[in-house]
């Protein structure tokens, strides 16, 4: 199946923010009903191994030098459950100057992976606002979403245990997954599980009934 990596850097900048201005929720409600497209996020403290999850996903290669991201972007069709899907998939900073985008990340996005590391209590602690960020920008009270504790070969250098992820995923109502981007353990499942949630949704790729505000802009 053809793997697309597309590295626009500042460029997809422009495009997101022309995406926001001319009403990036009617673009993503039409693509969304073709059934075949699919817009997920990667977001997570820096270090956390977002560029490696998503390279290993789309090029079957670990990266293993860290290079701080400021946006890179991969297309990979796939199939789940007999379905072929497109999947546009946008790697996001994790440092704390490039914050400010998250937004426009978040506002086109229909699914999203939040990472942290097992090895750094840190990137674990910076997730509940990282969610909180997401529900006010969707203005949803749920969205496809993936809690992803990365590292897991790294368990002699384990800091946050396994119940920790398990329990916060709860605390989210979202799926909860240990992996590693260098033996490549769960990493294909992130993304699976995902277009799974995502087809779970109504056709006009709203959740039923999780709406905060606005209901009605959204009809």
């Amino acid at each position: 199946m053809p793997v697309l990596p597309v590295r626009k850097g500042g460029v997809s900048l422009l495009i997101e923010i022309f995406l926001l201005r001319s009403g990036g929720s009617d673009r993503q409600t039409l693509v969304r009903s073709t059934g075949d497209r699919f817009y997920f996020r990667i977001l997570g403290s820096g270090g956390v191994g977002k560029s490696a999850l998503t390279v290993q996903f789309v090029q079957g290669i670990f990266v293993e030098k860290y290079d701080p991201t400021i946006e890179d972007s991969y297309r990979k069709q796939v199939e789940v459950d007999g379905q072929q899907c497109m999947l546009e998939i946008l790697d996001t900073a994790g440092t704390e100057q490039f914050t400010a985008m998250r937004d426009l990340y978040m506002k086109n996005g229909q699914g999203f992976v939040l990472v942290y590391s097992i090895t750094a209590q840190s990137t674990f602690n910076d997730l509940q606002d990282l969610r909180e960020q997401i529900l006010r920008v969707k203005d949803m009270d749920k969205v496809p979403m993936v809690l992803v504790g990365n590292k897991c070969d790294l368990e002699d250098e384990r800091v946050v245990g396994k119940d920790q992820g398990s329990n916060l995923a709860h605390q989210f109502g979202c799926t909860f997954l240990e992996t590693s981007a260098k033996a490549k353990i769960n990493v294909n499942d992130i993304f699976y599980d995902l277009v799974k949630q995502i087809n779970e949704i109504s056709p006009q790729g709203k959740p039923k009934g999780n709406h905060r505000k606005r209901i009605c802009a959204l009809l």
